[in-house]
């Protein structure tokens, strides 16, 4: 290994574990606890090192995001190949699965301000195969209907679902009930059950 490769190696796993020390601490306390000083101190490197790989705790919260839907694009994809249930409805389940199990992450992708370029093609790859694990779960049903924009409100029905949960606007005895009405209601589930 030549000094140069072990050097971007370092330089590689100095980024992650600046990425996981941020989702960690987000997870523990919340985003406004996460700051450049106290990433230092968790990282065990100086605030100059940080702003090396990123320019701020914007650029941090960027990078965490991207993965994050990496992550959900990667438990989409392993519930689609649950065999059964609907596509529709293992999709739903998975994604506000991981909006629950994982709030501060959630936070960052959906509702923090984030500098990315959403529904572009100028989006990370990472923000594309989520969306796209999405789509797959909608495409069965779409019919003549536009799939991307079917797919838009499918996903918007489920985060409004995840951030009102979170938020504790909803009453929690009654989530399947929900589910299903979303589900109903845009027409999809009796759709995709037929031949």
């Amino acid at each position: 290994m030549t000094i140069q490769n072990r050097r971007e190696r370092e330089r590689a796993e100095r980024h992650q574990l600046i990425i996981d020390a941020a989702r960690e601490l987000a997870e523990e306390e919340g985003w406004d606890a996460v700051t450049t000083r106290r990433l230092a101190d968790k990282v065990e490197y100086s605030q100059p090192v940080l702003y090396s790989h990123f320019k701020g705790k914007d650029a941090i919260v960027r990078a965490v995001a991207v993965q994050g839907c990496g992550e959900l694009a990667r438990k989409l994809r392993k519930a689609r190949a649950t065999q059964h249930k609907s596509r529709l409805r293992t999709a739903a389940e998975a994604y506000l699965e991981f909006a629950r199990e994982r709030p501060a992450l959630y936070d960052a992708m959906f509702v923090r301000e984030v500098d990315i370029p959403w529904g572009t093609g100028e989006a990370p790859q990472e923000l594309r195969d989520a969306f796209g694990e999405l789509v797959a779960a909608v495409e069965p049903v779409a019919g003549e209907r536009d799939l991307e924009t079917l797919t838009e409100v499918f996903w918007s029905s489920l985060h409004g679902i995840a951030t009102l949960t979170h938020g504790k606007r909803l009453r929690p005895d009654h989530h399947e009930a929900r589910l299903g009405l979303v589900l109903g209601a845009l027409s999809l589930a009796k759709q995709e059950d037929r031949p």
